[in-house]
């Protein structure tokens, strides 16, 4: 082959490569206003060390305030007869995959308790994040999030920890490689590249035979006795604590080829799992959740199956979509509504401004 033809054939194929990126990053901006391989930007938080969302960093539909959490600016010092609501938990607290602000399930939980008690004021504290745990979530709390006087802390997170402690569990039994990078360095700036490399790492991890021999309830311990910790530290700021069951994409009764779909994602961190022993430890960690509240007195918001287990609901196995985020908020909004504990809470609120 000339010269002539090998550069005419290099240029092609560059050409190529630059037509694929653009389609890839087309369909990642339609899909999440951004054409980056992570949907907004983290930063080390000089005060905890923890990696919280970049404060004033502005994505797509995602924008952070200049305190680190999602949504709008925080008043301070807060107002005497304003109810803040604090939530806390991880990425599916998060909602990165919200077509829009207003159409996150914290945001909406706070609409509709405005729209419940008018003559009120109400504001929020998104004080989640990517990959948060219950660890993560008990220092953002006392050191972020407390401080801004929350008056009633919802928490919903199961899958970061459920992760966490499966991982170490794999790592002594041989499974998975302690600090494994879920991509290499050149993904961060092709993002083609990243998506295929992501692919491909996913079909390798759960292509293998061995899995993780483990006791559900003995797994979810650590679980609950940090879920205890973070409940015991929120009841020393407000009365009014709320846990909220897990919702998942797997369901028990699902034929196995849906349950293997459905269970794509969450098998990415955790290969080492079958979706069968997905459906178990996610089932064990709601049971700390509901034994944890009525440990503690939170209030507890069941009904995780009430979001439909389909691609209109979910965007992978625990990550939801506009619609179910609707249903999440729901679900989270009448469990304060019937609160004995929220009411007093409004009553008090109210009787300050008298």
């Amino acid at each position: 082959m000339s010269r002539k033809r090998l550069v005419a054939l290099a240029l092609s194929l560059v050409l190529a490569l630059l037509a694929l990126e653009g389609i890839v990053r087309l369909r990642q901006w339609k899909r999440y206003g951004t054409t980056v391989t992570t949907y907004y930007r983290f930063a080390e938080d000089p005060a905890t060390g923890l990696r919280i969302p970049e404060p004033g960093h502005t994505v797509g539909a995602i924008s952070v305030n200049s305190l680190g959490f999602r949504g709008p600016e925080i008043e301070r010092p807060k107002p005497p007869q304003r109810v803040r609501v604090a939530f806390l938990g991880g990425s599916t607290t998060f909602c990165a995959e919200a077509t829009s602000l207003a159409a996150t399930w914290p945001e909406l939980v706070v609409a509709g308790l405005r729209a419940d008690a008018g003559d009120l004021e109400f504001d929020y504290v998104n004080g989640s994040a990517g990959g948060f745990t219950t660890r993560e979530s008990l220092v953002n709390l006392e050191r972020r999030v407390g401080p801004l006087e929350p008056d009633v802390i919802v928490y919903y997170e199961a899958t970061n920890d459920l992760t966490h402690d499966s991982r170490r569990a794999a790592i002594e039994q041989g499974l998975y490689q302690a600090e494994e990078s879920d991509h290499s360095r050149i993904g961060d700036w092709w993002l083609t590249f990243y998506l295929v490399e992501k692919n491909l790492r996913q079909l390798a991890r759960t292509r293998g035979d061995e899995r993780l021999v483990f006791d559900p309830d003995l797994l979810a311990q650590g679980f609950r006795e940090r879920l205890t910790g973070l409940v015991r530290a929120a009841e020393a700021r407000t009365p009014v604590v709320v846990l909220v069951t897990f919702s998942t994409k797997l369901r028990a009764d699902q034929p196995p080829e849906t349950l293997r779909r459905n269970a794509a994602s969450a098998r990415f961190y955790m290969p080492f799992l079958d979706p069968e022993a997905l459906l178990a430890g996610y089932a064990a960690f709601n049971r700390v959740i509901r034994a944890v509240a009525l440990e503690t007195g939170a209030i507890l918001v069941e009904g995780e199956d009430s979001i439909p287990a389909d691609d209109e609901h979910f965007a992978d196995s625990v990550h939801l979509r506009d619609p179910g985020l609707a249903l999440q908020a729901e679900r989270v909004l009448s469990g304060l509504k019937h609160s004995s504990a929220y009411r007093a809470l409004l009553e008090r609120k109210r009787a300050q401004g008298n």
